[in-house]
């Protein structure tokens, strides 16, 4: 039996590269190789290709390719979590009612004065319902003076909400919060998703009902 080898130049018809793929070369598009393409004919066969590898992918390249994979993954299961948290929290509240899911680590809504929130956050194995109090660039004074306010009434505010509620200042940080940390489970921990979302409503319905009344009362 005989065969010959062809180099191919010019314009290669994609089906060639139907064939099944070389175990070297890895089929992740953040991966480039160069490699040359010949067909091989042996006998009266049709030809078939012969890949080699000339460069791959350095090991540099490759822990950036796995990262950028990790966090588009990461974005697309956050999306998931919050289209089916919203659903949910819609039977519930009408809060988070005209929300719109994305990518993030955070989706949240206006509590009625300029620069804070009501925010649903979640990580990888824990979530939290918080207010966010930032009033933007420049505003660390005022963003202090709110919380300072909202916490002469902390007593009042934890005894409506039913637990304790984790009160950060951040005096490091332009932003303040108030905040209840969930433990059941994160974006990870998918066949818990229908706990982690009736838990995480049911606090942000609480967290509302106590702030509200005292948000409305702020001097700002």
């Amino acid at each position: 039996m005989s065969w010959r080898r062809f180099k191919l130049i010019g314009p290669v018809n994609l089906p060639l590269l139907s064939y099944p793929w070389p175990p070297y070369l890895e089929r992740r598009p953040e991966r480039l190789h160069l490699v040359k393409l010949e067909a091989i004919k042996i006998g009266e066969s049709p030809p078939a290709p012969l890949l080699t590898l000339i460069v791959g992918p350095s090991e540099e390249g490759k822990v950036i390719g796995v990262t950028k994979h990790e966090i588009a993954e990461r974005y697309l299961i956050r999306q998931r979590f919050w289209t089916e948290l919203l659903n949910f929290a819609k039977q519930k509240t009408k809060l988070h009612a005209n929300i719109t899911p994305g990518q993030y680590s955070w989706i949240g809504t206006g509590a009625g004065k300029y620069g804070l929130g009501f925010n649903y956050a979640i990580r990888k194995n824990e979530t939290q319902v918080e207010l966010y109090i930032d009033r933007g660039k420049d505003k660390e004074e005022e963003n202090k003076q709110i919380f300072d306010q909202l916490f002469k009434n902390k007593a009042e505010i934890e005894s409506e909400f039913g637990e304790v509620l984790d009160w950060q200042r951040l005096d490091n940080k332009r932003a303040s919060r108030i905040r209840k940390e969930i433990k059941t489970g994160g974006y990870r921990d998918e066949d818990r998703w229908p706990e982690i979302n009736e838990q995480m409503v049911d606090s942000m319905i609480r967290l509302e009902k106590s702030l509200r009344p005292y948000i409305a009362k702020l001097h700002i």
